[in-house]
């Protein structure tokens, strides 16, 4: 199966990311999974750490960004976005289906 965005026939999940989410590259060094979560379980104790931890970097960079610093200014807004988003495989799996969902068996 091939899969294309607009014309354009995706080769790799990079190049996936970056035709349907519109940038080139992720922003310098933002870990996703520290603001989204990981696509694994994480038990409740994992998720409040890592929410405390995420909190802090969002808290970082917005200072920074206030102190003039445009690109950490951007970066905070887009690390608050990701903490509330949940990845699609998640989504799926904690409504009870598998990532195969849909394929005929």
């Amino acid at each position: 199966m091939r899969t294309y965005i607009g014309t354009h026939q995706v080769l790799s999940l990079a190049e996936f990311e970056e035709l349907a989410l519109g940038f080139d590259e992720l922003p310098g060094g933002l870990d996703r999974d520290l603001f989204r979560g990981p696509l694994t379980h994480e038990s409740p104790e994992e998720r409040a750490a890592r929410l405390d931890v995420a909190r802090e970097v969002i808290a970082e960079l917005a200072a920074e960004g206030e102190g003039g610093d445009e690109i950490a200014a951007w970066d905070a807004l887009y690390a608050d976005a990701l903490t509330r988003t949940v990845p699609f495989l998640r989504a799926a799996q904690s409504a009870g289906r598998s990532a195969g969902a849909g394929e005929a068996a």
